[in-house]
């Protein structure tokens, strides 16, 4: 499933299809905005977002074999609730 039809699928719920785009664009840059100031979020039965920080190491170009740096960084992370898993069991 992509946006659109995330956006299509909330559209059955509510009214048009304009405002369950509006709210489907609310959720993600509310997700998104506590991210970025480095808060989880975690939504009850459905799974957590966080930030996870990854420690510099070294890799290897694979097409050259040369070892290479790749910095320490921040990346998001979901981790599944129990309902969710139940549900895709």
């Amino acid at each position: 499933m992509n946006k659109a039809e995330l956006v299509d699928a909330v559209a059955k719920v509510v009214s048009t299809k304009k405002e369950a785009a509006a709210a489907v664009d609310a959720v993600l840059d509310a997700i998104t905005g506590s991210l970025k100031k480095g808060q989880p979020v975690t939504l009850v039965g459905f799974g957590t977002f966080k930030v996870a920080k990854r420690k510099a190491r070294t890799g290897r170009n694979p097409r050259t074999g040369k070892e290479i740096k790749i910095p320490a960084k921040k990346v998001p992370v979901f981790r599944a609730g129990s309902e969710l898993k139940k549900a895709v069991k």
